[in-house]
């Protein structure tokens, strides 16, 4: 059972703005005739297609003890508390309050984040900023995890600070 699995999707309207770059393609390659301008039309929305769907295809997951934010997998005993942030705080927690040496997972178009302080001395990662829709349920998440695993057990966390 995996207590919390989330992909972060980009909005609807930017599925529209790919269409439109390959519209743009197309436009572009008009002059060229009719081949160039369907070629420009195909590729450019598939391009952008594809790079939108790359962007929004991120996972965050708590799942066999390690938190997994993208390519970032952090074993829960190397994390300290998890504070929800709200719309205000997420704002302030990716620009003028963020840390350089944090590793953050954040998408602006999701308005709430969680901030998770990072407790292992061998990690330079202050903490992992982590854009998130459901922000409760990810730190109840967190919190369930660390509560069955003995303390003890704990690993080093492995790759915070690599996975930037």
């Amino acid at each position: 059972m995996q207590p919390y699995d989330e992909r972060l999707t980009v909005p609807r309207s930017w599925w529209f703005l790919a269409i439109g770059v390959g519209v743009a393609m197309a436009l572009i390659l008009l002059p060229f005739g009719p081949l160039p301008l369907l070629a420009g039309l195909v590729v450019g929305a598939a391009l952008s297609l594809m790079a939108v769907s790359s962007y929004g295809s991120v996972r965050i997951r708590v799942v066999a003890g390690s938190l997994v934010a993208g390519k970032a997998r952090i074993p829960v005993g190397a994390l300290g508390e998890a504070t929800v942030l709200d719309r205000e705080e997420t704002v302030a927690w990716r620009t003028y309050k963020a840390d350089p040496r944090a590793f953050m997972l954040l998408r602006s178009y999701v308005p709430t984040a969680v901030r998770v302080e990072v407790t292992d001395p061998a990690d330079p990662t202050p903490y992992v900023y982590l854009s998130t829709r459901s922000p409760q349920r990810l730190a109840a998440a967190l919190e369930a995890v660390r509560a069955q695993a003995p303390a003890e057990d704990a690993e080093p966390a492995a790759g915070a600070a690599e996975a930037h």
